[in-house]
């Protein structure tokens, strides 16, 4: 019986541009229109252990939040890992990835099948599975997800359609900061469409989507929470660095949002002066314990205090790095991002391209 299913393969052309994100939003939106959709991560990047055993973490989150069956799952045909890169480069591995991943084409029943690509156009090319290589072997069509850095996203999106030529579907571009919106809409977008690449969505920055959570700085620092462990679900939009005098810190403090203030552990005055701020946990340096009216003050306002061992510069550019990687674990974020993709990317289009019809639900 042959597979009737279509391929779609979302690529991003740098990591960390929204592309698990994109992917969770555009099976949403298909599953309400009564689409019966199929994932899977040919590459594993986010690897995890449950219940003992190592998982994807990616495909296990995307599983549980789309309900999926595991008729429904695809299994990761490779850990992109320094261990399997080494073993590759030493010749060690000298598996067929291309056969494997042809095993894909076995599955039956959904109308599509959701595969999540590399991070960006060159990985998983050691392995012939590179973005281009894996929608060869499937016959999958492909969606681009870009982050708006600069004007430079039009160059690095020509040169992919050049490489990835009739199999680009289109693009999709997110994170788009408020005063560059109208400049990408009225230039940007023609400007690709009349050189072959379609633009599927434009998305303006949203702050909650780039927030992280302070349970994933818990872990990202390894810290030791000092009080309101119950209230590591808050979310952090921004970071601020409390190293000045009091009040120029507290100007500084009341001009941020949702903050997370690093400081020193001696520093009882800053300490003081943001948890008065929208902020929504303290990160104290150089073990230090704070001042039990701090941590009493913390506990009244409901604001975690964390404590590390690390230097200041350090737990700057971790937390840093944390925020913007648009991690969709929270239900509030998940929310966002639905409403979010339903405003500002064209699923019509998308259907059509893919030559697939809504299913009128009973």
């Amino acid at each position: 019986m042959p597979n009737s299913a279509k391929y779609l393969l979302v690529g991003s052309t740098e990591a960390y541009s929204g592309k698990s994100a994109t992917v969770l939003g555009i099976a949403h939106q298909l599953q309400k229109r009564g689409l019966d959709i199929a994932y899977g991560k040919p590459l594993g990047t986010c690897w995890g252990v449950v219940q003992g055993e190592q998982v994807e973490e990616d495909v296990e989150f995307v599983a549980q939040t789309l309900k999926l069956p595991a008729n429904r799952l695809q299994p990761t045909v490779l850990p992109l890992t320094d261990g399997t890169i080494q073993k590759r480069i030493r010749g060690e591995d000298q598996v067929d990835y291309p056969q494997l991943l042809q095993q894909y084409l076995q599955l039956q029943g959904p109308d599509l099948v959701l595969l999540e690509g590399p991070s960006n156009l060159e990985e998983g090319s050691l392995f012939d599975l590179s973005l281009q290589q894996a929608a060869e072997i499937v016959d999958a069509k492909i969606v681009l997800v870009a982050r708006f850095h600069s004007l430079l996203i039009v160059g690095a999106l020509i040169s992919a359609k050049r490489r990835l030529g009739d199999r680009l579907l289109g693009a999709f571009i997110n994170d788009i900061p408020a005063d560059r919106l109208a400049e990408v809409q009225d230039a940007v977008k023609p400007f690709l469409a009349e050189r072959g690449v379609p633009i599927l969505g434009l998305m303006p920055r949203n702050e909650l989507l780039r927030s992280v959570s302070v349970k994933d700085l818990v872990e990202k620092l390894n810290a030791e929470v000092l009080c309101r462990k119950d209230r590591l679900d808050l979310m952090v939009e921004s970071l601020a660095i409390g190293a000045m005098n009091v009040n120029s810190a507290l100007k500084y403090f009341r001009k941020g949002r949702n903050m997370a203030v690093i400081t020193g552990g001696d520093r009882t005055d800053i300490q003081l002066a943001a948890i008065e701020t929208s902020t929504q946990c303290l990160i104290l340096t150089g073990q230090m314990r704070p001042h039990p009216d701090v941590v009493s003050r913390a506990e009244d306002l409901e604001i975690p205090i964390l404590s590390v061992d690390l230097d200041t510069l350090t737990t700057v550019e971790i937390v840093d790095r944390a925020i913007g990687q648009v991690r969709i674990h929270e239900p509030i974020k998940l929310d966002c991002l639905y409403t979010m993709m339903e405003k500002h990317f064209d699923f019509d289009r998308l259907l059509s391209d893919l030559n697939l019809e809504p299913v009128p639900l009973a």
